[in-house]
């Protein structure tokens, strides 16, 4: 098939839709269909045209390296690499002009999936090696699946994420404090001013990253900790228990719309979206204030490649990076 880049497709399985902008990749609304109700439940621009513009990361595909990076730069095999800064002297999220910039490729698409590509050549963002990425988005009934795919010519590091804002009580209702959150976790990484993780893999035990059981939002943002005033909430790394494909986190709306996601990957990266000013508009024309979504971002844990002890990045030469996230979605009985 030849490639393609139309402005947005579509995707339809029994229970849901989902619209993908090949501008980042990114996903820009997901409507439950339940009878003739029809809520959309992620955050999304209301102007199309914002996508790829480095705002916000709103349902972006992430790359190459999912969340911080400290000082901007990493060594590899004895050789240091200098990366793109673009917070407090930090990569985030991959740098000045990130995956979230790009324009991504239509390889192929159907009903109800969607594969977009993108090259990145060698030296992208300081990142080494020409790195050849595949993100494909598929549904079926209540569930979303995004399987990633990349190749180098040279060892790397790489770890892909989604930058979705979930908010199951519909796009544009306000904030996410009153929803449940459940995280599959013992630990977390602690962050330091900038938040970039220390290198501490702390014990959730008796702190308001306890997630365990279901928590109510707000009480855990109500907790006193010192990470919570860094974060201005929570915006940290949590370590996945397990390994392979198996439960990350679970979480409920008011409404009774429940999402359960699943990775492969050794972390989640939990935000609850303290950056939102009401300079966002949504797609229903309402602006975004603080909280007004939760993101879960399934990933290699930040800043791995400064730090012996993290979940190995490394991408070698002739390997393959393959991770897959699944989100699906149910009501409460």
């Amino acid at each position: 098939m030849t490639p393609t880049t139309p402005t947005s497709i579509e995707l339809r399985a029994d229970g849901l839709l989902l619209e993908v902008v090949p501008a980042g990749a990114a996903v820009r609304r997901l409507v439950l269909l339940d009878g003739e109700d029809e809520t959309d439940v992620v955050l999304g621009f209301d102007d199309a045209s914002l996508y790829g513009t480095g705002r916000d990361y709103l349902g972006a595909t992430i790359g190459r390296y999912g969340n911080r990076i400290a000082g901007a730069r990493f060594t590899l095999d004895g050789v240091e690499h200098r990366l793109s800064p673009n917070e407090n002297g930090n990569t985030l999220h991959g740098g000045a002009d990130g995956f979230d910039q790009r324009a991504w490729t239509v390889v192929e698409h159907g009903e109800s999936h969607v594969t977009l590509t993108l090259h990145s050549p060698d030296g992208d963002q300081g990142f080494p090696g020409a790195l050849d990425v595949a993100v494909t988005y598929s549904v079926t009934a209540g569930v979303v699946r995004i399987d990633y795919a990349a190749t180098t010519d040279s060892d790397t590091v790489v770890s892909l994420t989604n930058h979705t804002y979930f908010n199951l009580d519909g796009e544009g209702s306000g904030p996410v404090d009153a929803h449940r959150l459940t995280v599959s976790a013992d630990a977390y990484t602690p962050v330091d001013g900038e938040l970039v993780p220390t290198g501490e893999i702390r014990d959730v035990t008796g702190t308001p990253f306890d997630l365990r059981r279901p928590t109510v939002i707000a009480d855990a943002l109500a907790g006193d900790d010192v990470q919570l005033v860094r974060g201005q909430g929570i915006d940290h790394n949590f370590a996945v228990d397990g390994t392979n494909l198996r439960h990350v986190a679970t979480l409920r709306g008011t409404s009774g719309r429940a999402l359960e996601v699943m990775s492969d990957q050794p972390g989640v990266q939990v935000y609850t979206g303290a950056h939102f000013d009401g300079t966002v508009i949504g797609t229903s024309g309402t602006a975004y204030g603080p909280r007004a979504g939760i993101a879960l971002e399934t990933q290699g844990f930040p800043d791995a490649p400064n730090h012996a002890d993290f979940p190995s990045a490394r991408l070698r030469r002739g390997d393959r990076y393959a991770s897959t996230t699944t989100w699906r979605f149910g009501r409460d009985a």
